[in-house]
């Protein structure tokens, strides 16, 4: 992918309220917010049962963690997860991403550096170049970097002995590993989309360590719109508050919770004006689809890659919207969320569709 065209996704990514992508103004906080122990971590049970069991079993042997992969959509909490394996096991926790490792000597530096049971985590690991991965292979089977030293016939291998150390590698594309690099990740995690529950009690929390007064039902409220994802539900917080604070009485509740959300144009799904716009475009100008996303991209003033990897990834999930060789389209979902007739429907059962269709999905 071109460096321009990942430049500007990132850049929607993090001007965007409902975006799961690490914008910068969640540095300070986020970190402040994030749980230290899996009894604080909320969510993934299956997760970290499973986790449990590897590291009580790692430590009884007095050995690091085996090495560990993370993959799910973004803003899901693979970060804190780390950091907390490293908390639990005890070990120091050094951060690169991918793209940062851009040559062999660069992985070279980071894990020499590593010391017994230390962690290193890798975020976007799927973004790391084939040069770098050779060399990584033997790093974790074999605890040692092969390096040749000089060129041609005087050219020389020499081997140096690592310290036994634990990577985790995460990722929001499980698909684009190489085969190689995912064998020898031996605990594959994934992380999956967070129920309204979960998210409500991890907002409280949130609020809690924020100092933000709420009530049970607001927090619902921010919840039930953070389309199943932590990162998004802080950052309503966030938003929130500011509205309690300056148009209520600093209290976070559900009626002041639905007025900011509404103001910030995020509906009860979660969906923003780009989303609506989207769909909109879709069933009102291409009568429902099918429409080739490159039209699509041109109808609505994004890139192509954006309605692709910003836009599209949760209106399938919720499905609102199918791909088809021929192009996407809108389903009966899309239809009675915007309050439109479904083709064949009369139009004084829209808004009912609509109605029925929203309560469906809080449910």
């Amino acid at each position: 992918m071109p460096q321009d065209e990942r430049g500007g996704l990132e850049l929607d990514l993090e001007n965007r309220l409902i975006g799961a992508s690490y914008a910068q103004e969640d540095a300070g906080v986020e970190m402040s917010l994030r749980p230290r122990t899996l009894e604080e971590y909320i969510g993934q049970e299956r997760v970290k049962d499973n986790l449990r069991i590897y590291m009580q079993a790692a430590r009884s042997r007095g050995e690091p963690l085996d090495h560990v992969l993370l993959h799910g959509p973004p803003g899901l909490g693979k970060t804190t997860l780390a950091g907390i394996i490293a908390n639990e096991m005890g070990g120091t926790m050094r951060v690169t991403s991918g793209p940062a490792i851009e040559k062999p000597g660069d992985l070279a530096a980071l894990l020499t550096n590593l010391e017994f049971n230390d962690i290193l985590f890798i975020d976007e690991i799927h973004r790391l170049s084939r040069a770098v991965e050779e060399v990584l292979y033997a790093a974790l089977e074999d605890f040692a970097l092969d390096i040749i030293l000089g060129k041609g016939p005087s050219a020389r291998s020499i081997r140096i002995d690592l310290s036994h150390f634990t990577l985790i590698g995460a990722t929001t594309r499980f698909g684009q590993l190489s085969g190689p690099l995912r064998d020898r990740l031996s605990i594959p995690l994934k992380l999956e989309p967070y129920t309204v529950p979960e998210l409500t009690a991890i907002i409280l929390r949130s609020a809690s360590v924020l100092g933000v007064p709420i009530e049970d039902s607001g927090a619902m409220e921010i919840a039930a719109r953070s389309r199943g994802t932590p990162r998004i539900a802080n950052r309503l917080l966030k938003r929130v508050r500011d509205f309690a604070q300056v148009e209520g009485d600093g209290i976070v509740d559900e009626g002041i919770a639905q007025r900011a959300l509404c103001r910030l144009e995020v509906d009860e799904l979660g969906l923003d004006s780009i989303d609506k716009r989207l769909l909109g475009s879709i069933i009102r100008i291409y009568g429902g689809g099918p429409v080739g996303v490159d039209t699509l991209a041109a109808t609505v003033g994004e890139e192509t890659i954006t309605i692709e990897e910003v836009y599209e990834p949760y209106l399938l999930q919720i499905g609102f919207l199918n791909r088809t060789p021929r192009g996407r389209c809108a389903t009966r979902l899309a239809y009675e969320h915007l309050g439109l007739a479904w083709p064949g429907e009369p139009p004084e059962r829209a808004e009912q569709l609509s109605i029925e269709g929203g309560q469906a999905h809080h449910l």
